[in-house]
Formats: structure tokens, C-alpha cells, sequence
């Protein structure tokens, strides 16, 4: 029990050792708080107002031209949405999605979002025109956002919790290979459902046969969950 605990921590620990805020932040900023006070710590980062909207700013964000539009919920700032300012081709499209994910993978502050399908990549042969266009398909990918301090005698407990509800103390006592995979993927993924309120995400859209990356930053702590209705 204590060696299976000791594995899962280890992985957990080894992700979460770069970690942000506990909510989701961008540019160091946590996307939370009112839009106004959001937007002059922006202006204080470089960015200033679109001459057509100055609820927008624009600037460059990871070698690109973008346009940063902030969404609020009851007044607080719940997402940050990154936009590229130009459209390209399909073939650039592929490449900057592909090299986004790469990015992300890369970076010690994220995780995949799925455990199954970690990598986002698309094929060289992907038809995204086609896929758009006629299947509707939505070319995204998705990560969490890890939070800064990890208690670990908390998760220690918690993960406990998860795996005695699965398994009895026999099986992890000594435990298959096989077991011991599913129970290490069990960890992770009770851990994951905490990571998932800090999603950042992005998607490729379309607009008149030429394509765009659009970015997400989400504080799913501040999102409608139904507490109007």
C-alpha cells in the first residue's frame, strides 16, 4: 500500500514541482478579479487597447500578433481569450497547432488533459479544410494548469481514499503489473478532476478559407455553474 501511494505521489510530485497559482493564471496574472483591474495589468505587461474596442488590447503573445478579449462572470474575470490577429494557410495552421502542442508537452506547468490520448498532434495527411468544413470537426487541444503548492500528506490521504474504494487492501499489498498500472492511472486521474478547474486550451477556427489559433485561459472557479437558474 505504501509503495503503490509512493509511486503515484512520486508522478504527481514530478508534474506539479513547476506549477502556477492555484487559479489559472496568464502571464503570471491570475485570470481573476474585475475586467478593468485585468486590463491595466495587461496594459502594465505591453499590451494596449484596440483602436476599434478598448475592452481589447493587442500586442504580441508567444511571437505572435494577438487580440486579448477578457470574459467576465457576475464582474470577475473567468476567461482570457488569446486570438491571433492574422489568418494563414492550412498548411502554416498545421505546423503553429502542432508546434503549440509541442510546446505544451514541453512545458513542466501543464498536463494533458486526457490520460488516453496525451498527444494532440495532427497527422500530416489531416484534411483540417475538410474536416471544418463538412464533419464539422473541432482541431483542439486541452491541458491543465498545475496548481503551485501541493499538500502531500493531503493527496497522500486522498489517493488512499480513492484506492481503498476501488481495491481492497490485498491487492494493494501485492499487487499484478497489470493492477498496479490501472491503480497508478486511478491516482492521477482523482487528481486530475482537481487540475481540470485550471484549463488552458486551444483550437484553430476557420474564416474564409484561411485559419487562426484562438487560446483559452479558464477560471472554471469562476464560471456559471448554475447558481442563476
Amino acid at each position: 500500500m505504501k509503495k503503490m501511494l509512493s509511486i503515484v505521489m512520486l508522478l504527481i510530485s514530478s508534474v506539479a514541482l513547476y506549477a502556477q497559482k492555484d487559479v489559472t493564471q496568464f502571464l503570471g496574472i491570475p485570470v481573476d478579479g474585475s475586467k478593468s483591474v485585468m486590463i491595466q495589468k495587461l496594459k502594465a505587461k505591453g499590451y494596449t487597447s484596440s483602436p476599434n474596442n478598448k475592452d481589447v488590447l493587442v500586442g504580441q503573445f508567444n511571437g505572435s500578433g494577438v487580440n486579448i478579449h477578457i470574459a467576465t462572470n457576475n464582474n470577475k474575470v473567468c476567461r482570457i481569450m488569446v486570438q491571433d490577429a492574422k489568418t494563414i494557410n492550412e498548411s502554416d495552421i498545421k505546423i503553429r497547432f502542432n508546434k503549440l502542442c509541442q510546446q505544451f508537452q514541453n512545458n513542466k506547468k501543464y498536463i494533458p488533459a486526457s490520460l488516453s490520448s496525451p498527444d494532440f498532434t495532427l497527422s500530416d495527411d489531416e484534411d483540417i479544410s475538410y474536416g471544418i468544413s463538412v464533419n464539422n470537426k473541432r482541431y483542439e487541444a486541452v491541458y491543465y494548469q498545475l496548481p503551485t503548492n501541493i499538500d502531500s500528506v493531503t493527496v497522500a490521504e486522498e489517493i488512499k481514499s480513492v484506492l481503498l474504494s476501488k481495491y481492497t487492501k490485498e491487492q494493494l499489498s501485492n499487487p499484478t503489473e497489470e493492477l498496479q498500472k490501472d491503480m497508478i492511472i486511478t491516482g492521477i486521474s482523482s487528481m486530475l478532476e482537481k487540475y481540470s478547474m485550471r484549463p488552458v486550451w486551444f483550437m484553430i477556427n476557420e474564416h474564409f478559407g484561411e485559419y487562426y489559433i484562438t487560446m483559452f485561459y479558464d477560471n472554471e472557479y469562476n464560471r456559471a455553474n448554475g447558481e442563476d437558474l
